[in-house]
């Protein structure tokens, strides 16, 4: 039974390099192609800043996808999640060390704001995991009904209105050697993913998971145990989103990043994670989060610049699609290929 499943992860390998190479050259004929379209205005040193301050709110949160997704289930609770731990993090700010509030330093609010932070989303997690590990609920309809759980209770905390703050704003603004901070975030994230899921037996057994259930019972795992690390990691991760959302906005409301969800399925499939569990790759999600804000922040620029009006911002989703439905042709016809020659 090992041997079968360590086979499994050989083949899972292979495939996956396969997969991202011709993510890669996806993604550099994309950036190519608008830099040679738009000239300075998408290839300079600006343009380039402004793109790695966007995707890391969205590219944090693909981690929570791909970590589900592995097992086969999914997370639509992250959004949720993360704005209900900004909001946390948020009150905490102003409460403590705000104007008005019981002049706590800082030095002592912003550690306990974004310990709190991460503690609400890893509850939200562990009750994800609860409801799917041990009740037993589809994960997308057990995460469905809590990402509107943690939505209606972030509008119960805060009334409706944001709630403003700026004691973040070095993390969500601030740079490290030119590089913004929320950069380096999603670059610390994806090596500690890289590690894990290629290095660790947990990482292992989250492959097995999605793979073969069944078998990976059999050969030991303890099913539930790792689903339950799963969702909690995965809503850990979205408490790290929280904070950059409440860092980049200066504010944290309940409805923040209401498209994410979509946008981050989206990442994960492109980026070649199988909806049915057992494949995908960290380097894959990384391509998927590159090639999305290269032909998101390209083709905004063209409509822009051939049509003069700001509804080019629209053109985003349309992007979105074409790109999906382009690598999944793609996909398609190589693993018809693929099938044929063997």
């Amino acid at each position: 039974m090992q041997e079968s499943l360590r086979r499994n992860v050989f083949v899972r390998e292979l495939l996956s390099e396969n997969q991202t190479l011709r993510l890669f050259i996806i993604t550099a004929l994309i950036f190519v192609a608008f830099s040679l379209l738009l000239g300075e205005r998408f290839f300079s040193v600006r343009n380039l800043q402004s793109m790695a301050v966007q995707f890391p709110e969205f590219g944090i949160l693909a981690f929570a996808i791909l970590i589900t997704m592995l097992t086969g289930g999914i997370d639509l609770s992250i959004v949720g999640a993360a704005n209900l731990s900004a909001i946390v993090a948020a009150l905490i700010l102003t409460r403590l060390s705000g104007d008005g509030g019981a002049g706590v330093p800082l030095a002592a609010t912003i550690p306990l704001a974004m310990v709190a932070a991460l503690a609400v989303a890893s509850l939200c997690g562990l009750f994800n995991g609860f409801l799917v590990s041990r009740i037993g609920i589809t994960p997308i309809l057990a995460t469905l009904g809590t990402g509107s759980l943690y939505t209606g209770l972030s509008y119960v905390i805060t009334g409706g209105p944001a709630i403003t703050t700026t004691q973040l704003a070095f993390i969500g603004n601030g740079t490290i050697a030119g590089v913004p901070i929320p950069v380096i975030v999603f670059i610390v994230l994806a090596i500690v993913f890289a590690v894990m899921l290629n290095r660790t037996s947990f990482g292992f057994n989250v492959y097995m998971l999605g793979t073969n259930p069944r078998a990976a019972l059999f050969s030991g795992i303890h099913n539930e145990r790792v689903l339950m690390r799963t969702y909690w990691l995965a809503g850990l991760v979205a408490g790290i989103a929280g904070i950059i959302f409440l860092a980049r906005a200066n504010s944290a409301k309940p409805d923040y990043g209401a498209t994410f969800i979509l946008l981050t399925v989206l990442i994960a499939i492109l980026g070649g994670v199988r909806y049915t569990g057992g494949f995908g790759t960290v380097s894959g999600l990384v391509l998927s989060v590159l090639s999305i804000q290269f032909l998101s922040t390209g083709l905004n620029m063209l409509m822009l610049q051939l049509s003069g009006s700001s509804a080019a911002i629209f053109f985003r989703q349309f992007a979105w699609g074409a790109l999906l439905l382009l690598v999944m042709v793609v996909n398609y016809y190589v693993e018809q290929r693929r099938q044929r020659s063997t």
